[in-house]
């Protein structure tokens, strides 16, 4: 009897050891929280409020935008790092706190690639130049030819670093000097420029679209190569100044350790949001390119872009603060 007893216990014992991990909590077992490091109505704020939704419905649970904005993002994206590898805090990643805060931040808090694991690849998408209305500049030539003949007094804001290098890029190769004003965020940088206390903005396509039609802006270029689709009538900057070019990306990312199954059913939840066509056409229509990748197609791509926009950062002469 005793023989029989123990057979039985060795055939059982595969089952009772695989009975924790089966009884384990599908993941995500409680609403996802998605830190957006930049304020309400940035574009990176934007683009997650039209992402939230679908992927709520692929992950089966809600998703919660939360907003912690301050020092060009750090203070959010460094809360993200030490949040946990539970998987259910994501933090956006982004050419300003993700490639370009490591070379303008002298002591960064975090590692974007140490201190996280990416989830992947989200869009890219355009910034575009304007300025009040009434402004005497009534074209990207004519604004940079006052810049030469007014050496330091024309102005520009700016809410993040992606917008400080688009311009100050733009001056070094026109020859120019401006005067940078930096803002806590894009809308507000955007306000000034409307109220008239400042001469010219880098402002997301969702941010400035609706002033210019308002006519409260005029747009001069935008940062992309080619013309934009639905602008065509706003000439990239590069026709003015050949070689000029920037697309501003995000991406999403987890705190270092977390699990990769977690990671991959994130990822996998991510990326049906983005190949749907419907959500391609609504965000489109507010100047985003959506491309799904894998985790480690974005981990060696933020690599590169940190190691790019470092260098043209330095060429532009935006000093390390």
């Amino acid at each position: 009897m005793s023989g029989t007893i123990g057979r039985r216990a060795i055939l059982a014992a595969p089952a009772l050891l695989a009975m924790p991990a089966a009884a384990q909590p599908a993941w995500p077992d409680r609403p996802i929280r998605i830190v957006v490091a930049f304020p309400a109505g940035s574009v990176t704020d934007t683009l997650m409020r039209h992402l939230s939704e679908p992927l709520a419905r692929e992950l089966g649970q809600a998703v919660i935008i939360e907003n912690r904005p301050g020092g060009n993002g750090v203070v959010g994206t460094e809360a993200s790092a030490r949040a946990g590898t539970d998987g259910h805090t994501w933090c956006v990643l982004s050419v300003t706190n993700g490639a370009l805060a490591p070379y303008v931040v002298r002591k960064l808090p975090y590692d974007p690639i140490k201190d996280f694991a990416p989830i992947g690849f989200l869009a890219e998408t355009a910034y575009i130049l304007v300025v009040r209305a009434d402004h005497p500049a009534r074209d990207l030539a004519g604004l940079l030819a006052l810049a030469k003949a007014r050496p330091g007094a024309l102005t520009f804001s700016y809410g993040n670093q992606s917008a400080h290098i688009a311009t100050a890029t733009m001056a070094r190769m026109a020859g120019v000097e401006m005067a940078g004003i930096p803002y806590r965020g894009g809308p507000e940088a955007l306000t000034d420029v409307i109220a008239g206390r400042i001469d010219c903005t880098f402002t997301d396509i969702p941010a400035g679209v609706p002033q210019m039609k308002d006519g409260k802006v005029r747009a001069l270029g935008i940062t992309q190569p080619e013309p934009f689709a639905l602008l065509p009538e706003i000439p990239p900057v590069g026709t003015v100044l050949p070689g000029y070019g920037f697309r501003f990306w995000f991406g999403m990312a987890v705190p270092a350790g977390t699990p990769a199954p977690v990671i991959a059913r994130a990822n996998a939840a991510m990326n049906a949001v983005l190949s749907s066509a419907e959500f391609a056409d609504r965000v489109a229509k507010l100047g985003y390119v959506p491309k799904p990748t894998e985790p480690e197609w974005f981990r060696t791509f933020l690599a590169g872009q940190i190691k790019e926009l470092g260098d043209r950062a330095r060429e532009a002469g935006i000093e390390p603060g």
